[in-house]
């Protein structure tokens, strides 16, 4: 019988349903994610990605049921604004949106490129304003009011994106999302964590403050500096915010931000909210992304890594191998077949066991009796430290026939 926490392809902690843990969070009725990887990926150093590049990576996460595609910035040059246009042109399922300095020239060649929305950005912090972009205070408002406003009348959807906000004095911040609410436009808000620098209990608390004093829907879009990013924006979704923004494998500058498949697994899996994305399909959306931006993944990464279900520890091993027919979430807390990987596999290597070395004989079809099989798992441990790596199947078939050759002349 299934619970909110366990079904056949998963299987995570009672603890995240009971209501001592849930009796305070405001949880929208439902998420959206709004993917930046087209935009805010890209600016990882050293990845630049052409537009049928582009095109490919937005038709995948359409595939996957992603709800927004920030599709890019079409001022920062003709491919990027060429790829906007086609990816809007193709109509493929996802809301498109662009994004925009806060001028009206950008807002303008968004509106023109025919995206249902916009997200606008403008720095929030009074010290970001003074030293990066030496303006006076008052500029930042009024940028933001002309280019808001001209934006509603294009007849977009206006996102406002507060740089830095996490950083700027709360006084000040809201002075600017009150104003721009009032004499430009707003339909929803962004609350930015441009620097990573915000802890878990502070989003709690910031975003209650914001929404005391804005009636408007919130997104969270949170950097990853501190490894917080997924933290914070879970944080936010129990504090009723909306929309989160994402990288698929939590790409972006500097440490990158939440990224996409892992806020979309933890929302199902963890917090039981039904958001619509077919999360067996991105395990191939992270695929591509990897191999379009040559962004390294590293093996143990959620999701995607390589490593996630390949078993080398012994006790781990045995345990899989006693119940990979009856109740394999007992070892994996989500099956592959749930996120698109590969089905587990147990592999040779320092770690291994006598069950992993008994497994992998019956599968090369070689016996040994107990002792030989003490003595290859010890051989199958040696050989691994020095390679400094795992055995192929090649390696341990040659070990394997020659020790038990070896040993059964002997014994003879």
């Amino acid at each position: 019988m299934s619970a909110p926490w366990k079904t056949e392809k998963y299987y995570v902690s009672p603890l995240n349903y009971l209501e001592g843990v849930t009796k305070d969070f405001k949880l929208p009725k439902t998420v959206k994610i709004h993917d930046v990887t087209l935009r805010d990926g890209e600016q990882e150093t050293c990845v630049a990605l052409r537009k049928d590049e582009k095109i490919r990576i937005a038709e995948k996460l359409a595939e996957a049921g992603i709800h927004r595609i920030e599709a890019g910035m079409p001022a920062v040059c003709k491919q990027d604004e060429a790829a906007v246009r086609e990816i809007v042109r193709r109509k493929l399922g996802p809301e498109i949106f662009g994004f925009s300095r806060c001028t009206v020239d950008d807002v303008k060649l968004n509106a023109d490129c025919g995206v249902k929305g916009i997200v606008i950005e403008i720095p929030s912090s009074e010290h970001i304003i003074e030293y990066a972009y030496q303006w006076p205070l008052a500029k930042a408002i009024d940028l933001s009011v002309k280019a808001t406003r001209y934006a509603h009348e294009q007849g977009l959807y206006v996102v406002f994106f507060t740089i830095d906000a996490t950083r700027a004095n709360l006084e000040w911040l809201l002075q600017i999302i009150e104003k721009v609410a009032e004499e430009g436009h707003m339909d929803a808000l962004t609350l930015v964590d441009t620097m990573g620098v915000t802890s878990v209990p502070a989003i709690h608390y910031y975003v209650r403050r914001i929404k005391a004093h804005i009636n408007k829907p919130l997104e969270a879009h949170f950097h990853n500096d501190f490894g917080l990013a997924i933290a914070n924006s879970l944080a936010a979704v129990e504090e009723g915010v909306e929309v989160i923004h994402t990288t698929v494998l939590g790409m972006g500058e500097r440490a990158g931000q939440a990224s996409t498949e892992q806020i979309a697994l933890a929302l199902e899996l963890i917090y039981g909210l039904s958001t619509g994305i077919r999360l067996e399909k991105l395990h191939g959306l992270c695929r591509l992304v990897s191999d379009l931006t040559g962004h390294t993944t590293p093996n143990n990464q959620p999701v995607v890594g390589d490593a996630m279900f390949r078993i080398e520890s012994g006790i781990p091993a045995s345990w899989w191998l006693r119940v990979r027919d009856t109740c394999p979430t007992e070892v994996f807390p989500v099956l592959p077949s749930l996120i698109g990987q590969q089905e587990p596999e147990i592999v040779l290597g320092k770690g291994s066991g006598i069950d992993s070395i008994d497994y992998w004989l019956r599968r090369i079809k070689l016996e040994a009796t107990p002792g030989q099989l003490v003595e290859l798992t010890a051989m199958v441990k040696e050989r691994s430290m020095e390679k400094k790596g795992l055995l192929t199947e090649g390696e341990f078939r040659d070990m394997a026939s020659q020790h038990l050759a070896g040993t059964t002349n002997v014994s003879a």
